[in-house]
């Protein structure tokens, strides 16, 4: 499998209902090319599946699968931390404080990124980075020990959003740290699975699921003519279970949880999940976060901050933003659902339409 950003894996926290028989699991991959309407394979630390409503002539499946995959072994060579000649790896060992190139797809996804730090008062932080490899979830980490507080205040001092500037036209970034470590797990995921979707839009696929690790996009419908059937996974370590069923119409999904990747230390688990104000692993009671938008990349991301805020800040920045929000916060040993008003609302307007 070539070199990729692989992403710190969070469990399937989706299952597309109805549409695919194999364990919904990020360290197995479809076999490749399933049927005529199923496309997928490897990428980014996971697997990648799209699933299409037809494949309108002259397009061949062959194809279509070659240039999909292009596409994304593109991303990871810009956006991979474990890839070393990657813009993303070069940007992070530049040591001068001048402007440093980069792809138009790579400045737009820090464009993004550093705006849902603003908007998250800094709860979503690509330059948490150091952190992470700390911790040991990042590349060539080794999990199971806890740093030492002097190492945590070492690494937290390097990360700060407000030191990275970036330029669209030309396209490049600047940084103020030399010891900078930017790191786009977070949300470069949901770009590729919005890229994917423009290009099948772009090919003339009316209708298709593209999913990579559990974040997705949808469009039109399936080829029985109905509402693409999403199940948000109940957020348990051991197995899969369904908590809810989403009916997804030309939107978005990402997730967000805690009970997937981490590790255990003296009777304490230490979750992936870091809070950049802290320098520490979240330790709240929410276990998942499920945002539904338009865009992949900003559900992605937002996912990550609003778990990171947990339940009753990230309740009430959803709500005042007006996100598409699901929380699910344990409880003894259950998961209680609160959704905000805008999730609620477009459930109910799914189920008119699948009515």
């Amino acid at each position: 499998m070539p070199a990729s950003i692989k992403l710190s894996p969070l469990g399937c926290a989706l299952l597309i209902i109805g549409c695919i028989a194999v364990s919904c699991s990020k360290s197995q991959a479809p076999s490749g090319l399933e049927d005529p309407l199923t496309l997928s394979g490897k990428t980014m630390g996971t697997y990648y599946r799209i699933k299409l409503a037809e494949l309108p002539p002259p397009l061949r499946q062959d194809e279509l699968k070659s240039e999909i995959e292009r596409i994304l072994q593109e991303i990871n060579r810009q956006m991979s931390t474990y890839i070393p000649e990657s813009e993303l790896s070069r940007f992070n060992r530049y040591k001068n404080d001048d402007w440093f190139s980069v792809s138009p797809e790579f400045a737009l996804v820090v464009e993004e990124g550093l705006r849902i730090h603003q908007l998250t008062q800094g709860a979503f932080d690509i330059t948490i980075g150091s952190l992470v490899n700390l911790w040991g979830f990042g590349p060539n980490g080794e999990q199971g020990e806890v740093p030492k507080p002097e190492d945590i205040k070492e690494a937290l001092a390097s990360v700060g959003s407000q030191r990275l500037q970036v330029r669209i036209s030309p396209p490049a970034l600047k940084k103020s740290r030399n010891d900078f470590y930017v790191d786009l797990s977070g949300i470069a995921k949901g770009f590729a699975v919005d890229e994917l979707a423009r290009h099948l839009d772009s090919v003339g696929v009316t209708g298709y699921m593209v999913d990579i690790g559990g974040e997705l996009k949808t469009r039109g419908r399936k080829k029985d003519g109905s509402l693409w059937k999403i199940a948000v996974e109940s957020p348990i370590v051991e197995g899969n279970e369904i908590q809810k069923i989403v009916l997804l119409d030309n939107s978005a999904m990402a997730t967000s949880g805690d009970y997937r990747n981490y590790f255990e230390k003296d009777g304490q688990r230490y979750s992936h999940e870091i809070d950049p104000a802290t320098g520490r692993p979240i330790r709240h009671n929410l276990a998942s976060v499920t945002v539904l938008d338009p865009s992949c990349m900003r559900a992605d991301a937002l996912a990550t901050a609003l778990f990171v805020l947990g339940p009753d800040k990230g309740f009430e920045l959803a709500e005042r933003e007006k996100m598409a929000t699901l929380f699910l916060i344990k409880e003894g040993s259950l998961f209680v659902e609160k959704m905000t008003t805008e999730f609620m609302n477009i459930l109910n307007t799914q189920n008119i339409k699948a009515n």
